[in-house]
C-alpha cells in the first residue's frame, strides 16, 4: 500500500519531460479517514476539485501548445493522488509530441481515472475539461458568498485541530447560514510546508456559535495534513459537535506548483459548484 513517506514529497526528482502516466501516485483515503472514525460509507458526498495551470505538449510539428485543466476526482474513489506526483505527470507532456487537445484529453482522463480507482472491484470516471488559450480570457475571479467569520475580534490559542471548540444552540429555531473564513490555514502532511485556503460552510440546524467556529479554523494552524483529509475533518467535527440537518464544507487552497485543489463535502446530493478560483489563487 502506498504512504506518503513513499512518495516523491520532499525529495529531489528527476524531470521527465516524455510522458509517463507511472508518475501519478495514489495515496488511500482511508488511512486517514480512520483517524476521524470513517470506515465504510461515509455521511457525506462531494469531490476534490483540481486545476492545473501548468499543462504543456508539442504539436506533431514540435510547436508548444498550453492550456488548463480542470479535474473532478470524486471523493468515492478510494484513493487521491499525491499533488507533486500530478505535478511530474504533467510536466512528462512537456516535451511529447501529440496529434491535439483531443489526444491529451483522453490520456489525461484515462490516466487519473486509473490512479484514483486503483485498488478497487469499481471503475469509475475522473472528470477532466481542457481550457484552450482561446477561453483563458472567460476565467472569473470570485469571492465566496456568505457571512465572512474574519470580522469576528476572537483571542485564538489553539493552532492544533480543536473540536471541543464547536458549539451549536439547541434551544433555539434552527437556521440556514453560510459563513466563510480566509483564516483557514494547514502544513503539508509530509514537508511541513505552509497550505493556505479559504473555506465556506453551508448549514441548516442549530445555530452554530460563530466565534468559537472561528476559533476552531485558525486551530489548523500547525496541522499537518492534505487538503482533502483537513477538509473531511472539518466536515465531521462540525457534524458531530453541532448535528446540523445539513451540511456542506468547500475550501479552495491557494496553487503550489501550478496546481490547486479544492475539496467539497456535503451532507447531501448536489450539483457541484463551478470550479472558479478567487483571488488568493
Amino acid at each position: 500500500m502506498n504512504t506518503p513517506e513513499h512518495s516523491q514529497l520532499g525529495k529531489t526528482s528527476a524531470y521527465i519531460d516524455q510522458y509517463h502516466a507511472g508518475l501519478l501516485f495514489p495515496l488511500p483515503r482511508a488511512t486517514k479517514r480512520a483517524e476521524i472514525g470513517l470506515s465504510g460509507q461515509t455521511p457525506f458526498f462531494g469531490a476534490d476539485l483540481w486545476t492545473a495551470f501548468e499543462l504543456s505538449w508539442l504539436n506533431l510539428r514540435g510547436k508548444p501548445q498550453v492550456a488548463l485543466a480542470h479535474v473532478t476526482i470524486p471523493c468515492e474513489t478510494p484513493n487521491i493522488i499525491e499533488s507533486k506526483s500530478f505535478k511530474l505527470y504533467l510536466n512528462s507532456f512537456n516535451n511529447t509530441r501529440l496529434a491535439d487537445a483531443g489526444e491529451v484529453l483522453a490520456r489525461l482522463r484515462a490516466d487519473l481515472a486509473e490512479a484514483a480507482w486503483r485498488g478497487s472491484e469499481q471503475r469509475g470516471s475522473v472528470g477532466v475539461q481542457l481550457l484552450l488559450p482561446e477561453m483563458f480570457d472567460r476565467q472569473q475571479v470570485q469571492e465566496f458568498d456568505g457571512l465572512n467569520l474574519d470580522r469576528l475580534d476572537v483571542e485564538c490559542t489553539h493552532y492544533q485541530p480543536a473540536p471541543e471548540l464547536l458549539r451549536a444552540n439547541h434551544d433555539e429555531a434552527p437556521v440556514t447560514e453560510t459563513l466563510t473564513s480566509n483564516l483557514l490555514k494547514s502544513n503539508c502532511l509530509v514537508t511541513g510546508q505552509p497550505d493556505w485556503g479559504s473555506v465556506q460552510i453551508r448549514y441548516s440546524g442549530a445555530k452554530i456559535d460563530e466565534e468559537r467556529l472561528l476559533q476552531y479554523l485558525v486551530s489548523f494552524r500547525n496541522h499537518n495534513e492534505f487538503h482533502e483529509q483537513c477538509v473531511e475533518r472539518i466536515f465531521m467535527d462540525i457534524w458531530r459537535r453541532c448535528a446540523p440537518l445539513k451540511l456542506s464544507v468547500y475550501a479552495r487552497y491557494t496553487r503550489r506548483g501550478g496546481l490547486d485543489i479544492n475539496p467539497l463535502r456535503t451532507s447531501h446530493p448536489q450539483a457541484l459548484p463551478g470550479n472558479i478560483r478567487n483571488a488568493r489563487q
